[in-house]
């Protein structure tokens, strides 16, 4: 309706508007009454159906009542001492002008209140959709704070640890042990660089609307550049890709994209508990690009299918694995794959679990959640 965005003018401009509106309402119903009169002077209702119809029209296009009833007086004095009196030749009677004056003004009236009050429905239910995407927000900060807390304090917390017996008991220390130790520190502190790469990832996306620009990718090469970048970091990681044989160009930033899939590869290496090889698959679908990681290991908890993207994904697991957890990584992957448009899910198959993230290929200016 015009009504809604006339609402958003200046008053005087909303009077102008309604008051222009109607008056054009009200030639249009002459006009175009009067040619139909001409074409079919055995049914004379067909004037008044026009006449109505432009009523209504009026009515829900303007501000108040007001132009609503001019209408109804202005369409009043053409058909009866007009239209009548030059094409029917009567002459109406004062009875006849009051009644269709005022059946004319209650619907101009009713139809007026009924259109208000369907614009303060509507912006109601606006304002309530508003604030549960808000509650959603406040929620996933909160989420993403915890898990952000957690996972900070548990590789702090074995560095601390490690560290403090290494000085405090390094003449008593066999080579071994001082080999585990140093090991130990230098994984809890690849798991902190690891944990800061996805915090500054994050900064790409825009605080309030979650929304990113994007441009055409190769989706072999981002694909080439994860699993550089996983090599690099664990070389004794086996993975079988999959990819189309045609070139593929998709709508993304690049980084992001990288971001979740050395994520999804990471969580599928160290999570599956398994030496078996894992799988990325890149399939070309009609609409979209469908990207899945799948490992062949212990696969998901049923209890945790739900809360997987929550931000506390593996808060709760064992202390020897907590330095390992994902529910940060997975929290960003999802946030992520939502500003793309895309759709993240994740299951498990027969013989372990898998991650399947989607990318659009339309050309658009994406926001998020």
């Amino acid at each position: 309706m015009l009504t809604r965005r006339l609402n958003s003018l200046p008053v005087y401009k909303q009077h102008i508007f309604s008051l222009l509106f109607s008056l054009s309402c009200i030639a249009a119903a002459i006009i175009i009454s009067s040619a139909c009169y001409r074409i079919i002077r055995e049914n004379p209702m067909i004037v008044s159906l026009i006449f109505t119809f432009f009523l209504i029209l009026a009515s829900c296009n303007s501000v108040g009542c007001f132009y609503g009833i001019m209408y109804s007086l202005l369409s009043v004095i053409w058909f009866h001492f007009i239209h009548d009196h030059a094409i029917m030749n009567l002459t109406p009677t004062l009875f006849d002008i009051f009644i269709t004056f005022m059946c004319m003004s209650a619907i101009a009236v009713l139809v007026n209140n009924l259109t208000s009050h369907l614009l303060r429905q509507c912006d109601l239910i606006a304002e309530s959709e508003r604030r549960l995407t808000d509650a959603e927000k406040e929620k996933m900060r909160a989420d993403l704070f915890r898990a952000i807390s957690h996972d900070l304090r548990t590789p702090l917390t074995g560095i601390l640890g490690n560290s403090t017996a290494f000085l405090e008991n390094q003449e008593c220390l066999g080579e071994e042990e001082k080999r585990i130790i140093v090991t130990n520190i230098y994984e809890d502190s690849n798991w902190l660089i690891n944990m800061a790469e996805n915090l500054l990832t994050m900064t790409r996306i825009k605080d309030d609307n979650l929304s990113i620009s994007t441009r055409d990718e190769s989706v072999e090469e981002v694909v080439a550049e994860a699993l550089q970048k996983v090599k690099k970091r664990h070389p004794e990681c086996m993975i079988h890709t999959q990819v189309p044989g045609k070139f593929l160009m998709l709508p993304m930033d690049a980084v992001l994209i990288e971001q979740v899939a050395i994520n999804l590869l990471e969580n599928a290496l160290f999570q599956s508990k398994s030496t078996a090889p894992v799988d990325f698959i890149v399939e070309d679908a009609d609409s979209e690009v469908i990207f899945t990681v799948r490992d062949y290991g212990i696969g998901i908890p049923n209890d945790k299918l739900n809360c997987l993207f929550d931000g506390i994904y593996y808060a709760n697991i064992g202390a020897a694995d907590a330095n390992k957890g994902m529910g940060i990584g997975l929290a960003i992957c999802k946030t992520i794959i939502t500003a793309h448009h895309g759709r993240l899910t994740g299951t498990n198959h027969a013989q372990g679990a898998e991650f399947t993230f989607t990318l659009p290929k339309t050309k658009d200016k994406l926001f998020a959640l």
